[in-house]
């Protein structure tokens, strides 16, 4: 008998023919960018290094376009950003030991933040790998190590004829939800080798789909239906995967207020009747969701920036989604319904009956004004000024993409709706590189960067890629004089600062950025709004330059 799928296979007499003849002068490299292009890829982020190339050889003979940047770690970052705004897997090729271990934070923030990855990294010779003391350049013990604590998959290539399949696994690992880096490593020799293999052919890597057990959200619907106060925390897992509009039609349907995490804004309208916006870091939002009821939890492992650094102390009954596993009841006991966002707020849409509760856009009204007033209390309208200026200047629908800094600790709170920052992980440096990464996804748009001048020094090399591409970023830098977060703890916590740690000689940012040939402004809080919104429409990068010291709002997880 002839199966269906047994025609599939059979390859047609041309594509007998070119596997019978492959074009000649391919190498392993080839065989990666082959592999790549077949699986739907179209760019390819990284930096080149002795051992990787054979695959920067290869992108010669490719249609993949490749952007390069100037250190590994910015690379990874711009490669995040390019897998957040597209929901594509991100390919970043990178060469041995330093080359690959200089990625290590942007791979931990990719995995922190669910972004889909796909890190390639070149290896010593064959002869090389081992674990031995052989002397080769780059060596490490056991590299793919130092990669398996922070990344979903490892995948280890020795021969060529693997190469194709060790990617498309490592695809499918990477947007398989929850998403994630993904590591492949391929040796020297086999990136070089001459290629006897025919060319890779379209191929699929579909990932597994993550479909809720039906008996939970049978418990879970029946839970909400008779809830008498439920209330919703939205998390980053709405947003990665497309759920927006099923999380509305739900709250909508259960009349139960929402409030979204920091890595989960823009899931749920800010002026939404039943929005609590993202005011976590506030006692008054902290009460409230520890009132209800039922909280339904939905893609948020409830951390420690979700839970008011952990003195959220729920009394009420939670359901929990997520897509991750591990994050499953790991800080609260909970109803735990382990699948994709979507799916399963699909299942709970076409269970939960509709629920009327005339109150609750009042309760939620009441809320705010209580953060406002508490805001309002403090001195610190300058801070206010600054962020409202910003939010004024960016086009409406353009990604802003936000470094460890104060003022992106205020938006975590305070911007209204979509923002990237790197609080996944939390390392410096990851704003501007981001943003490229944005821009390369979508060049049609302008990307917003900001950074302080401490995170800004540690991908200020990226204004010559910025430049080299012609990419439309506008980064804002706040110069405070130092690590203005750190300085602010330490006074907090300690009376005073150890002056050396936290205070910093910088650049003049302007005359550094116009040394690159990047256009660059020094502004003001009166000035801001205007000089943001005409760097934004100008083509092309470039930089403004805030000098602002900013405080706090004061905290109430203490």
């Amino acid at each position: 008998m002839t199966h269906d799928h047994d025609i599939e296979l059979r390859p047609t007499p041309r594509q007998a023919e070119a596997a019978l003849n492959p074009p000649p002068g391919r190498i392993g490299g080839d065989l990666v960018v082959e592999t790549l292009a077949g699986l739907g890829a179209t760019t390819v982020f990284g930096l080149p290094g002795q051992h990787a190339l054979g695959m920067f050889d290869a992108l010669r003979r490719s249609d993949l376009t490749y952007v390069g940047l100037r250190v590994e770690n910015n690379a990874g970052f711009a490669a995040d950003a390019y897998g957040r705004i597209t929901g594509e897997a991100a390919p970043l090729l990178l060469s041995t030991g330093p080359g690959a271990l200089t990625s290590l934070p942007a791979l931990q923030e990719a995995a922190a933040a669910s972004s889909p990855v796909i890190a390639i990294s070149s290896q010593v010779p064959t002869a090389g790998v081992g674990g031995g003391r052989h002397g080769y350049l780059h060596e490490l013990r056991d590299q793919q190590a130092s990669f398996r604590d922070i990344v979903k998959s490892v995948h280890v290539v020795r021969a060529q004829s693997q190469i194709p399949s060790a990617i498309a696994a490592a695809w499918q690992s990477a947007l398989t939800a929850p998403h994630g880096p993904v590591w492949v490593e391929i040796p020297e020799d086999v990136l070089l080798a001459e290629a006897a293999l025919p060319v890779v052919t379209p191929m699929d890597a579909f990932p597994d789909d993550l479909l809720p057990r039906p008996e939970l959200t049978a418990v879970a619907a029946e839970l909400l239906a008779n809830a008498a106060r439920p209330a919703i925390i939205a998390g980053g897992g709405v947003v990665r995967s497309d759920a927006s509009g099923k999380l509305r039609a739900l709250a909508e349907r259960l009349d139960a207020p929402v409030v979204t995490t920091f890595g989960g804004k823009g899931a749920f309208p800010w002026e939404h009747p039943l929005s609590l916006q993202s005011w976590l870091e506030d006692r008054h939002t902290t009460d409230f969701l520890e009132d209800a009821d039922v909280l339904l939890v939905v893609g948020s492992g409830l951390g420690e920036l979700s839970s008011n650094y952990h003195t959220f102390t729920p009394r009420g009954r939670i359901i929990q989604i997520e897509a991750d596993l591990g994050k499953l009841e790991s800080n609260h006991p909970a109803l735990g319904i382990h699948a994709d966002a979507r799916t399963a707020l699909q299942a709970l849409l076409e269970t939960v009956p509709e629920r009327t509760d005339p109150t609750a856009a009042e309760r939620v009204r009441t809320v705010l004004d209580k953060v406002s007033a508490r805001i309002d209390a403090q001195d610190l309208g300058e801070e206010r000024r600054i962020l409202a200026a910003v939010r004024e200047a960016l086009p409406a629908g353009a990604p802003s993409f936000w470094d460890m800094t104060i003022l992106t600790y205020w938006a975590w709170s305070a911007w209204p709706g979509a923002m990237h920052s790197a609080q996944g992980a939390g390392g410096l440096g990851y704003g501007f590189p981001a943003a490229l990464g944005a821009a390369v996804a979508d060049p049609g748009s302008p990307v917003l960067a900001v950074s302080g001048d401490g995170g800004a020094l540690y991908s200020i090399a990226e204004l010559a890629t910025a430049k080299q591409y012609g990419l439309p970023v506008t980064w804002l830098i706040v110069d405070d004089g130092g690590y203005g977060i750190l300085r602010a703890y330490m006074k907090d916590a300690f009376g005073e600062t150890t002056a050396t740690a936290t205070e910093l000689a910088r650049p003049d940012f302007v005359a550094l950025a116009e040394s690159f040939g990047v256009p660059a402004v020094r502004t003001t809080p009166d000035t801001l709004a205007a000089d943001l919104a005409k760097a934004l429409v100008a083509p092309g990068p470039s930089v403004v330059v805030l000098p602002a010291v900013l405080e706090m709002f004061a905290p109430t997880h203490r």
